[in-house]
């Protein structure tokens, strides 16, 4: 039994004790003739056995009252006792006994509100988990001591950090751009909600980051530290670049054509057609120009279709060696015109492709590399497989390209040497459409390059079955 089970015991036998002791006196003091005679032994055993019943009779009650009355007690005691250790799921005996039946249902009661409320809350906090865990946007929160208290996986991801590196650290610890660290310092010394778009460098990379800050106060306005939440904006920052400069390249691209165009006829419309040499000369140019402006349409057209979403090739086994072949034909003359010598190495290659696409790929780069060669240079075209793809390589020995200019290699118009590349009749297109159309056969590009020395393209492309 408990301790509270004993007193109580403990208690009904003294009280009967003293009850006893005090009806032997009085036994005593009523027959005290008896006090020198032979029957005072036999008067002794029968009070020691009176005694001894009465003990017992006594235990066998008191145990009855403990039953009745201090086990449901105890019970209650031992279950309040688990809820205090969070131990939702006790329960207390509900006893009939019309004393303790109310006590016992109300901590019954008090012990489901508290495991519903329980279930709830790690309901509502794994919901919140899950939220944090996978938005899209990073989230640090910083408590008001400056140390991490909450990080979830796209702010990790975002800046390549590993757990050590953020928890319970000081945020001016961990290690990321000098921009946001700075960003969190103003919010967490003005304790205002803020929101800055920030650019920082990583790599080699630019890039990009919307970023808000809040502080976070509790309840009676009490600050518990900030939040920050960020978003990499990089992507729409190159696209909005992308589109800037498509507006401006076009309609800088279509203008020289144009402005050549009206240049020359209004000249010829102002008499120079009278000489047949300036108006042959004028004519050829016109020509040429409108060759330009023709190339240019097609092209914008062409990148257009292959941009689309859903776009396909009708791809198959092919040929290709015989592919690379071919488009030699088609350039001979111009490498012959420039001194440019072609070496082949070839082994033979099925991919699955699409033939005339491949045609076009393979004229976009050799073009763009005789573009960009000197005079009395080599270019080298190995074509080999390596597991399940084929590998083509082409490779020149022209200005070459800076690494920094790698990421925006094959956008629209973009240009390593402008001056070179128009001089020579480019649209600034054909590097981006070999990067469209190698993608819709399931392949990549990729480019090696060093300043002075030339530069490198490589195809990767799937093998035929």
């Amino acid at each position: 039994m408990k301790s509270f089970q004993h007193r109580l015991l403990m208690t009904i036998l003294a009280w009967l004790g003293i009850l006893l002791a005090g009806l032997l006196l009085i036994i005593g003091q009523l027959f005290p003739i008896y006090a020198e005679s032979e029957n005072q032994m036999q008067l002794w055993i029968w009070l020691a056995l009176i005694f001894a019943l009465a003990m017992i009779f006594s235990a066998i009650i008191g145990y009855r009252i403990i039953k009745v009355q201090a086990m449901p007690i105890e019970n209650v005691t031992e279950t309040a006792l688990e809820l205090a250790k969070g131990n939702y799921q006790a329960r207390a005996y509900e006893y009939s006994n019309i004393g303790t039946v109310e006590l016992s249902s109300t901590i019954n009661v008090l012990a489901r509100n508290l495991q519903e409320i329980t279930a709830v809350r790690e309901m509502e906090q794994e919901r919140l988990k899950t939220l944090i865990e996978n938005m899209g946007s990073a989230l640090i929160m910083i408590d008001r001591q400056g140390s991490v208290s909450l990080v979830n996986k796209s702010f990790m991801y975002e800046f390549e950090l590993a757990e050590m590196d953020v928890n319970k650290k000081f945020y001016k610890e961990v290690p990321i751009p000098q921009v946001l660290q700075e960003f969190i310092e103003r919010v967490f010394m003005m304790e205002k909600p803020a929101r800055e778009q920030l650019a920082f460098t990583q790599g080699l990379s630019s890039r990009h980051i919307d970023v808000y800050g809040a502080p976070v106060i509790g309840e009676q306005e009490q600050w518990h530290g900030i939040v920050i939440v960020l978003h990499d904006i990089t992507e729409l920052k190159r696209l909005e670049q992308i589109r800037k400069d498509f507006v401006a390249n076009v309609s800088h691209e279509l203008r020289t054509p144009v402005t050549s165009i009206k240049g020359f006829s209004e000249t010829l419309l102002d008499g120079a057609y009278k000489d047949p040499a300036t108006c042959e000369s004028f004519l050829e140019i016109i020509h040429k120009e409108s060759n330009r402006l023709e190339m240019l349409i097609e092209d914008l057209l062409e990148l257009s279709r292959v941009e689309q979403s859903g776009f396909k090739v009708d791809a198959h086994p092919t040929d290709m060696e015989a592919i690379i072949y071919q488009v030699r034909e088609m350039v001979q003359k111009k490498l012959e015109d420039k001194g440019i010598e072609l070496n082949l190495q070839l082994e033979p290659v099925i991919v699955q492709g699409d033939p005339n696409r491949l045609v076009q790929v393979m004229m976009n780069l050799l073009v763009n590399a005789m573009t960009y060669s000197p005079e009395q240079t080599v270019i080298t075209i190995r074509l080999f497989s390596r597991g399940n793809e084929a590998i083509i390589e082409v490779e020149d020995q022209g200005i070459g390209i800076a690494k920094a200019e790698f990421s925006r290699l094959f956008e629209r118009f973009y240009r390593v040497d402008r001056a070179r590349s128009r001089n020579s009749g480019g649209t600034g297109l054909g590097l981006s459409i070999v990067k469209h159309l190698i993608e819709a056969h399931h392949g990549k590009v990729e480019v090696k390059s060093e300043v002075g020395k030339g530069s490198t393209f490589i195809i990767h492309l799937p093998l035929a079955s």
